[in-house]
């Protein structure tokens, strides 16, 4: 695997550590789905890991909650602990496990803790500062790519022991 070229005002995903790890960031995250906010923040936790693009967790006081249900579906991360997931009831729409989050994250990722990560891919629009992200490949994982990475992202067929 060959890393694309990063430009300028750009940060390689390959860059990012392993084992991966926590940040604040500032940026602006906003979901909206059927002309709904969903969630709009200042205030998210991402975490990196090479290869992927960065998975923002947004703190559940940003998210409006109501339009949450829980869901019976729960995996296991090896560095953040268990997950257990949420329904996103929008009008008639039900996306069913579109978020998740760690109630009891791991020490390393307890900054985690009440925030909601949510997958791109069924929602109408995931924004970071003002820019459409598009989903990270594969449909299992929940990066959010922005026009600021350069990949290859993990995902992509061939990818599967990056």
């Amino acid at each position: 695997m060959t890393p694309d070229p990063v430009l300028p005002g750009q940060e390689s995903v390959w860059r990012y550590p392993r084992p991966p790890i926590a940040e604040v960031s500032a940026r602006h995250l906003r979901i909206v789905h059927r002309d709904i906010v969903v969630a709009d923040t200042h205030a998210a936790i991402r975490t990196l890991e090479t290869s992927h693009p960065p998975t923002y967790y947004l703190p559940q006081r940003d998210i409006a909650r109501d339009l949450l249900r829980a869901s019976a579906r729960r995996s296991w991360c090896e560095w953040k602990g268990e997950a257990v997931y949420w329904d996103l009831i929008v009008g008639g729409d039900v996306l069913a496990d579109v978020a998740w989050s760690y109630p009891a994250p791991t020490r390393d990722f307890a900054a985690l803790a009440d925030h909601l990560a949510f997958y791109a891919t069924p929602l109408d629009a995931c924004l970071v500062d003002g820019a459409q992200v598009t989903p990270q490949p594969g449909g299992f994982y929940g990066g959010w790519i922005t026009p600021d990475l350069a990949g290859p992202f993990k995902g992509i067929p061939g990818s599967r022991f990056w």
